[in-house]
């Protein structure tokens, strides 16, 4: 048979070359403990991994109460006879929430947010809606995704100077901590912000208020016009609660089409309960629960 193998024959593999002793040879090279070695540093870094996603989803927890509370609070100003103080305490509450962020920015110091962002993400969100909220109520004006980053700069204290290494966020020898608010946590949070508007809607039209409605409607229709331009093409969880959004739009228009119509023949104090009963009606032509 010439150089070349004849049809059926076997190829000749490149190792065959080599001796059989020599590749028994290398086999018994494979030092057991090494191996083991290998694997118990992929386990403690694992481990290590697996805890630091176990601490943020607690903090991430803590966030979002202590921002639920603070949300429950600025409702009251609705009907509270000094705003002012409400505003105060909410602004001492909201600095709680950012210690917890503060403590969240160092554990992820040195590590990539992002494989940490579904941990953290529910929280962040949670925060976005009630610092939005309390700066519509201040100011009437939505709050910019860059004004909410500038507070979640933190600054160490004498004594975590001592204890704490500096963060690789900004300069070293400052001790300075940061955390960013993403486009799509920020986004996220504005479309919770509106279920919040539209129960201040309620509260307010409950309490004879007929002005804050017909605000209020216009600035959720100019919040649900930006997110029409999003539509499908944003992340999955934006397309989900632009229909939330557009249910607490309807609401919101419903009452201001009850004042304008019916105010002046309905009595204040029955405002609300007018109002309910239509908000259930849109609810079961709607198909919601």
């Amino acid at each position: 048979m010439s150089g070349k193998e004849g049809a059926g024959g076997f190829k000749k593999r490149k190792h065959d070359n080599f001796p059989h002793g020599h590749r028994r040879e290398e086999k018994d090279n494979i030092n057991p403990s090494t191996v083991f070695m290998s694997f118990k540093a992929f386990q403690l870094e694992l481990d290590t991994r697996h805890d630091k996603y176990e601490r943020l989803v607690k903090l991430s927890r803590d966030i979002t109460i202590e921002s639920k509370r603070t949300i429950f609070l600025l409702h009251r100003i609705t009907s509270a006879p000094n705003g002012d103080e409400i505003l105060m305490e909410s602004e001492a509450k909201l600095d709680t929430v950012r210690q917890k962020i503060k403590q969240v920015a160092q554990e992820l110091m040195g590590d990539d947010m992002y494989q940490f962002h579904r941990a953290i993400s529910p929280g962040l969100q949670e925060y976005v809606e009630a610092v939005s909220f309390q700066y519509f109520i201040k100011t009437r004006t939505l709050v910019s995704i860059e004004e909410i980053n500038k507070q979640l700069i933190f600054e160490a204290e004498d004594k975590e100077e001592e204890t704490k290494p500096a963060s690789d966020c900004l300069n070293s020898q400052s001790h300075i901590w940061c955390l960013k608010v993403t486009p799509v946590d920020y986004l996220l949070g504005v479309a919770d912000l509106t279920g919040e508007l539209m129960r201040m809607c309620i509260s307010s039209v409950g309490n004879g208020d007929i002005d804050t409605p017909f605000e209020l409607s216009q600035f959720l229709r100019q919040i649900y016009d930006g997110f029409s331009y999003i539509g499908n093409t944003g992340p999955y969880e934006v397309s989900k609660k632009l229909y939330t959004l557009k249910q607490s739009l309807a609401k919101v228009e419903n009452a201001c089409y009850t004042l304008k119509v019916r105010g002046s023949e309905i009595p204040k104090h029955m405002l609300a309960d007018v109002f309910s009963s239509k908000t259930e009606i849109i609810e079961q032509e709607d198909g919601l629960p």
